[in-house]
């Protein structure tokens, strides 16, 4: 068995986290290869060391003095490394990173500072060897991450070390400038190493225990999620859940290794299992419920659309031409309705409608704003019959109007639309249907 353990920021914000941390990793020889976030908040209303760097960076760009900013930052390291009772001194890294700054090395260097440092103390405390991300994880010239080139050089790399400490969150590019992934990124570096070492299983370890089938802000103390395969997983990320960075799945995914989501506060809890497929019949008929509010709609109506050849091109051709991306877009015989972000869509929504009418022609033209979807995700509700029209009937009990449904091929989802106000309330109904109902 080989594991590869990534640890989130709240898993690393203080010497106590870092101890249950390491605690883990020794639970288990299997657990050889370590990819450490940067220190998160310790409490209410502490700031994120990600976030001290990005503001000591634009001090220091500003040409202002930001040394003290600078030595906050060193304060919160060297606070986890007296509390883990390391020798360790990290002056050396701090000066080349003062260094840098003043000479405008960049956000992304600056950024991934938090990474590579936690990384060190990581591997200190541990007694495994420290591999720098940027010597084994690769972005070509146009800042693109080339999966290749990685696997290739830190396949061959990890073949030689059997246990070590990858920090996660960045890697660099040809010229050996650094290089972040997007906010979260430490999720995708873990997948990466997974990769490489042809790991059996990716355990992310972060401060909840798995997926939950909805939000907990929203309903109280919801299910868990035991198992979820990429495809659902996939779904109900685009929709707002996140636990894991939704471009975490790609590497691991294509060498069907499965990602075991894990909370450091409760290491005895199994957590959630995403997999490529499973026979594991589900808990419940949906695996998960999740939701946006802010959406807008532009209804569209004229009689014969659907025999006019290249009507849905045209119409969508014009919010290409104005840089909006759409949603979802139901339609019948004689309308068509494009839901897109109200708020992307607000400044140019007269130059929309006026591209419409010219392009198409609609007999009638009209716009909602402020409206919710919510996903009801789950591969169980392709074996099951009346999955739909025990969410409408959930929702007529709770007097909540359903502005738009629509269903994807798969039948592995169903996306409704309702007013934003409804949004909440919406959730709750679907969830005392499926899950409050089954307990």
């Amino acid at each position: 068995m080989k594991k590869v353990v990534k640890f989130g920021g709240s898993s690393l914000a203080s010497a106590c986290q870092f101890q249950k941390a390491a605690s883990i990793i020794r639970a288990e020889k299997s657990r050889r290869y370590v990819v450490p976030s940067a220190p998160g908040k310790r409490f209410d209303g502490d700031t994120k060391v990600t976030d001290m760097l990005y503001d000591c960076y634009e001090t220091a760009v500003g040409g202002r003095d930001f040394d003290k900013k600078l030595d906050k930052i060193k304060a919160r390291y060297m606070e986890i490394i007296e509390g883990l009772n390391l020798k360790l001194s990290l002056d050396q890294e701090f000066e080349q990173i003062h260094d840098f700054f003043k000479k405008g090395a960049g956000k992304n260097y600056a950024a991934s500072r938090g990474e590579y440092l936690n990384g060190i103390i990581m591997a200190a405390y541990l007694g495994f060897p420290f591999i720098d991300a940027a010597q084994v994880i690769f972005f070509d010239a146009d800042g693109n991450f080339d999966p290749e080139k990685t696997n290739n050089v830190l396949s061959a790399r990890l073949a030689k070390t059997e246990y070590a400490v990858i920090p996660g969150f960045y890697g660099s590019l040809p010229g050996g400038e650094i290089k972040t992934f997007s906010r979260g990124g430490s999720d995708i570096t873990g997948s990466i190493v997974a990769r490489a070492a042809k790991a059996d299983i990716y355990e992310n370890w972060t401060d909840v225990s798995g997926f939950l089938v909805t939000d907990p802000h929203i309903v109280d103390d919801p299910e868990p999620i035991e198992t979820i395969t990429y495809r659902e997983l996939r779904e109900l990320a685009y929709m707002g859940a996140s636990v894991l960075h939704d471009e975490a799945i790609f590497p691991v995914r294509s060498e069907g290794i499965p990602i075991n989501i894990r909370n450091t506060n409760d290491p005895s809890a199994p957590g959630t299992m995403i997999v490529e497929s499973t026979c594991k019949k589900p808990r419940y008929t949906i695996t998960g419920i999740a939701g946006k509010k802010g959406f807008a709609a532009v209804n569209i109506e004229k009689d014969r659309m659907n025999s006019e050849v290249g009507f849905g091109r045209k119409v969508l051709s014009v919010f290409e031409d104005n840089g909006i991306s759409f949603e979802h877009i139901p339609s019948g015989i004689d309308t068509m309705s494009v839901f897109v972000q109200q708020a992307e869509f607000e400044e140019k929504e007269q130059k929309v409608l006026a591209g419409i009418h010219r392009t198409v022609d609609p007999d009638y033209l009209e716009m909602e704003s402020d409206l919710a979807l919510i996903a009801v995700v789950g591969r169980g509700m392709r074996s099951t019959r009346g999955t739909a029209g025990r969410i409408f009937s959930a929702l007529a009990h709770a007097n909540i109007n359903i502005r738009m449904i629509d269903q994807g091929s798969s039948e592995l989802n169903i996306i409704i639309g309702v007013d934003g106000k409804d949004f909440e309330k919406a959730i709750r109904a679907i969830y005392d249907i499926f899950v409050v109902a089954r307990l």
